[in-house]
Formats: structure tokens, C-alpha cells, sequence
């Protein structure tokens, strides 16, 4: 049996990423509502990519992390050509479980806060176990 990985990371490794908002983001092309500003699903997404980020330079050879759970408040709207960051915090580690607290931001207004879980796995594993599910 193979071994899983063990996690290298400690609570307050952070990240952030950036995003110059587009007609390709808003609601009404993601198909998440019918108005042109930044849609949930993007917000969600640019999250996500912040705690990757946050997990990059870190890696154990062999590993990636996985989405497992998300919470997120989608506070404000942002309109097409506004640039959002997210910023992802290492709250919590126990384990393999990465619980991260994630904000959105536009200027000083915050447009969406939450927490992103994450788990640390064998890549080639994982993506072993995937293609036997279908």
C-alpha cells in the first residue's frame, strides 16, 4: 500500500491573486444570473487559486492538494474591468486538511469572505483513483 503524503505546511502561509474583471467573468456568461458583474462561480474560482498559491512553493514532490469543502459570502457586486484579489490564509492544519480563510477584495471593499478546505494527496494516486470512478 502506498503511503499518503505528509503535509509540510503550518497555519499562516498566505497568497494572493488577481483578477481584471471581464465580460468572460460576469454572471450572466458563467450562467450563475442574468447581470454583468463578477459572477459567484469566478469569485469561487479566484478563491480557490489563491489557496493553490498559498500551497505552491511548499509541494512535496509527488503531491497536490484537492478541494474538499467550501463556505463562501459573496458580499458585493463588482462590475467589468475592476481588478479583484484574493488573499487565502493558512488558518488551520490537521493533518492533511488545509483550512484556509479566504477574502475577496476590491480597493478596500471586501466582496466576498469564506474558508476553503483543501486536503493533501498523492497526485499520481488520486488521479489513478479518479479514472477508475467512471
Amino acid at each position: 500500500m502506498q503511503e499518503q503524503p505528509e503535509t509540510a505546511f503550518a497555519p499562516g502561509l498566505t497568497a494572493q491573486v488577481e483578477l481584471t474583471v471581464t465580460d468572460a467573468d460576469t454572471a450572466q456568461a458563467v450562467g450563475s444570473g442574468d447581470v454583468p458583474v463578477l459572477g459567484t462561480p469566478r469569485v469561487l474560482a479566484l478563491a480557490e487559486a489563491a489557496t493553490v498559491a498559498a500551497t505552491a512553493t511548499g509541494m512535496p514532490p509527488g503531491s497536490t492538494t484537492v478541494g474538499t469543502r467550501v463556505e463562501l459570502e459573496h458580499l458585493a457586486p463588482t462590475v467589468v474591468g475592476r481588478t479583484v484579489r484574493a488573499q487565502a490564509l493558512l488558518a488551520t492544519v490537521d493533518g492533511r486538511r488545509l483550512s484556509f480563510e479566504v477574502t475577496v477584495s476590491d480597493g478596500d471593499q471586501t466582496v466576498a469572505r469564506g474558508r476553503v478546505d483543501r486536503i493533501l494527496v498523492d497526485r499520481q494516486r488520486f488521479v489513478e483513483r479518479a479514472g477508475r470512478a467512471s
